[in-house]
């Protein structure tokens, strides 16, 4: 893999998943970071139009005194600072009598000899602590390598914009009737919101192709541009955080799955006679660790900790004029950062470059970091 920086000279346009007409919806939103076939979209302009490439992000990346640094999305699985684990895995808690519904995956609870408090410390201190929301490499490193996530790791720094490194504005447009001084009534206003990100911070890619670099390319609404540069150094750290999770997979054991792109899970599901694709938060082919009744076969996945999904537009191509597509159904993907708590690794359907599905792999979607849980 080669992988890139992708900075942009303006503001981005990233319109959400959401349909869009000037007239009937007058605000178009815009979601960042950007999903695998938006930057797929633009590396087509630049690549030729029939060459298969394979991708990996996009995550975001920050330029420091020391050179240029990977982040990743926050876990999921913490309140602040304070890891959550499934109630299943703590046997001393004092929930464990408490009733819940066998369906769903098991509830996730504070661990019982959890020392630090993230709300009295800060109290107590006088300080508001505030929290990042995108992580160094580093950072991430020793959360594989240990399975914790030390407090001090988890504050913001002035001025770095670890919370979110991107502002939203937003900008209407007005289109005037002709000879008058008032607004069409048809098609004369809406509102988007543009993307711009914070000095010092880019996007960051891995591609199976290697591309003469510096070079621009258009991403998003509007035709703006981005720098393209080659980034030997986030390839770097990418492969020592992959070397660790595939360390922690082979070794087994109680795991901890964390999505760090958007985990895209759907099946088609008959029912009435109807076909229809469903997606959720958590894989298909991952069954649950508790059964409801003796006929089920349990499976591994005890909990999940997720958040609200990521809307994803996707197009299909015409097989006789490529050039030409269709809107596709909107696929509802699990977000970044989302942390799946397994009593031993799986691996996923999607994985296998045989299947159809792989298709979203090639995209970047649904990458995966394992981490052992040590306790």
């Amino acid at each position: 893999m080669f992988w890139y920086s992708l900075t942009p000279l303006d503001v981005l346009l990233l319109r959400d998943a959401k349909p869009f007409t000037p007239g009937e919806r007058a605000w178009a939103g815009s979601i960042f970071p950007p999903n695998g076939h938006a930057i797929a979209g633009a590396l087509r302009g630049l690549l030729s139009a029939k060459q298969h490439f394979r991708l990996l992000g996009p995550f975001l990346c920050r330029q420091t005194d020391t050179g240029t640094k990977l982040y990743l999305p926050r876990p999921l699985g913490f309140v602040k600072s304070t890891p959550l684990i499934p109630l299943d895995w703590d046997t001393n808690s004092h929930l464990q009598q408490a009733l819940r519904d066998q369906h769903q995956p098991c509830p996730l609870v504070k661990p019982v000899n959890q020392s630090n408090d993230d709300d009295e410390d800060s109290a107590d201190a006088g300080i508001k602590y505030k929290y990042r929301q995108y992580l160094p490499y580093e950072v991430i490193q020793e959360y594989l390598q240990t399975g914790e996530i030390a407090q001090e790791d988890w504050i913001m720094t002035d001025g770095s914009h670890e919370d979110q490194p991107w502002t939203i504005e937003t900008r209407s447009h007005n289109a005037i009737e002709q000879g008058t001084r008032q607004v069409k009534d048809a098609d004369g206003y809406f509102v988007e919101n543009a993307i711009r990100l914070h000095p010092g911070w880019s996007l960051a890619v891995g591609i199976d192709t290697n591309i003469d670099t510096p070079t621009s390319l258009r991403l998003g609404g509007e035709g703006h541009r981005i720098i393209l540069e080659r980034c030997d150094e986030l390839g770097e750290h990418w492969a020592s955080l992959q070397q660790q999770s595939q360390a922690n997979f082979a070794r087994g054991g109680k795991s901890i799955a964390y999505l760090v792109t958007p985990g895209a899970f759907e099946r088609t599901d008959k029912s009435q006679g109807k076909e229809k694709a469903i997606c959720r938060a958590y894989p298909w082919e991952w069954k649950l660790a508790h059964s409801v009744n003796a006929n089920q076969t349990p499976g591994c996945l005890v909990s999940v900790a997720t958040e609200k999904p990521v809307a994803i537009s996707c197009r299909f191509r015409e097989k006789v004029q490529e050039s030409k597509s269709i809107p596709a159904p909107q696929v509802f993907a699990a977000p970044p950062g989302t942390l799946y708590y397994l009593n031993k690794p799986q691996i996923l359907f999607q994985y296998n470059e045989q299947t159809k599905v792989n298709t979203w792999r090639k995209l970047g979607y649904s990458e995966l970091l394992w981490i052992n849980y040590l306790k």
